[in-house]
């Protein structure tokens, strides 16, 4: 089971959802709460608006899924699978990850603050324009990954890799640059400014 930050335990469950198979299925509308669901296949589902609450994912197939102004919050995902989904406008807020994949993982907008993802193999995977502030990303892997335009303050970041990571846009004062892989990242100008006041460097225009 997930590691939740702070040490808050995974909600409990009341209902279970064993082996559906909502392969395709439109989910606009569903509401969950507390309830299990394991080795379900969403596959290609979509969904607009849904709704789960406090609830586990185990051994989900996500895959070319999308969700747009969904919500799955304080969730817990084990060994679920995320190949080229896509989330618009979600909220992902104090869910935790363990074990998933994320291949061609897309999110543009949305929340995904206090999510925990620590260790996460992020490598590809594209945030843009969200939220992310608090959250875990310790250890997480990202090289190559897009991170445009995302709020990570007092995001946890040490030991992760953004090596090769475009960064341009993002609130970086969380990051310690000694304690992270920054090699090859792409980063804007005033991003420069704050990693080097970071390293305790005297940044002058002149």
């Amino acid at each position: 089971m997930a590691e939740r930050r702070y040490g808050r335990p995974a909600a409990p469950t009341f209902t279970t959802v064993h082996g559906a198979d909502w392969d395709s299925e439109d989910l606009s509308g569903h509401e969950h709460s507390q309830v299990l669901f394991v080795d379900v296949d969403m596959t290609e589902a979509f969904s607009h608006g849904a709704v789960f609450s406090e609830c586990t994912f185990r051994g989900v197939k996500f895959n070319a899924s999308s969700h747009t102004d969904a919500a799955f919050t304080n969730c817990t995902f084990v060994r679920c699978s995320f190949f080229d989904t896509t989330f618009t406008g979600c909220k992902m807020v104090g869910s935790t990850f363990d074990g998933c994949t994320f291949d061609l993982l897309k999110a543009e907008g949305g929340d995904w603050s206090f999510a925990g993802l620590p260790g996460a193999d992020l490598r590809g995977a594209t945030f843009t324009d969200l939220r992310m502030r608090e959250a875990d990303l310790a250890g997480a892997r990202l090289e190559g990954a897009t991170l445009r335009k995302v709020d990570l303050s007092g995001a946890w970041l040490r030991a992760a890799t953004l090596s090769r990571c475009d960064l341009r846009g993002s609130d970086l004062s969380s990051v310690d640059p000694l304690s992270v892989d920054l090699k090859g990242a792409v980063i804007d100008f005033q991003q420069a400014v704050v990693l080097a006041t970071a390293l305790g460097l005297d940044v002058r225009a002149e």
